[in-house]
């Protein structure tokens, strides 16, 4: 969407807390010894609590109020009894509606101490995120931006998944542009639109370059194998820097 009016911003503004709020909240609440289910039953009550619809329930009947991803799944993992352990890679990805307006926000982070080494993985996803994030304004090529996550993660060491993206999103969970990719695509010659509202998403991996989908029909996993740490949040593009709508989350710490 675009943002045409202080209500417009005011709405965003008000789902994109809540998704924040929400993240932040299960981060700190997910424990060794705790169900994937667990958790997200907890996320779906702070939803409820402020009147919020499960986006991937709401939009592609979901089974669960949010995705949470453990270890080797990449992403769109099922809540169910899988049990969380010490030093796990998890990947909590919060999407919701509130009032006809949707926002997104993800962060992959170790569960207490680093026991399998993958805060290293964690830390350029964020970084990598931040720093195209502050590089997006009006006019700004799509393709320039992919390019920049790819360089980043190469020079780190990582690949990037291609055939997952960021996206426009506002008054639905997926819209245009479709594909914001972490690659610099040739063919996409779109830019970013000053007042338009995106979700920009980081796939860094150590050895895939594609996620495949499980017999599950949702989780998705590397086409080597390998982990995957992804950080998104949803802006507002501006002619300078973007307006960070899940800010309440302070994924960069």
């Amino acid at each position: 969407m675009s943002i045409t009016t202080e209500a417009e911003l005011a709405g965003m503004k008000a789902i994109s807390d809540i998704v924040a709020y929400t993240l932040k909240q299960m981060k700190e609440h997910a424990k060794p010894g705790m169900t994937t289910k667990d958790l997200d039953d907890f996320g779906a009550n702070i939803l409820k609590s402020f009147g919020a619809n499960s986006a991937p329930f709401k939009a592609y009947k979901f089974p669960g109020w949010t995705c949470i991803s453990v270890d080797n799944e990449f992403c769109h993992g099922i809540p169910s009894a899988r049990i969380l352990k010490e030093g796990d890679l998890v990947n909590i990805d919060v999407s919701a509606e509130l009032n006809g307006f949707w926002s997104d926000n993800g962060a992959s982070f170790v569960l207490g101490e680093d026991t399998n080494g993958h805060q290293k993985l964690v830390n350029a996803s964020k970084e990598i995120l931040q720093k195209a994030i502050y590089s997006i304004k009006g006019g700004v090529r799509i393709s320039e931006i992919g390019y920049l996550i790819e360089t980043e993660a190469k020079k780190r060491g990582y690949k990037v998944i291609k055939n997952l993206t960021g996206h426009g999103i506002g008054r639905s969970l997926h819209e245009e542009p479709s594909e914001i990719a972490n690659y610099k695509d040739p063919y996409n010659i779109n830019r970013f639109k000053k007042n338009s509202v995106v979700a920009i998403e980081t796939f860094i991996s150590t050895t895939s370059t594609y996620a495949e989908t499980l017999s599950d029909g949702w989780t998705m996993v590397g086409n080597k194998g390998g982990y995957m740490a992804q950080h998104e949040h949803t802006i507002m593009v501006t002619d300078g820097a973007p307006v960070i709508l899940t800010e309440k989350n302070e994924i960069w710490n």
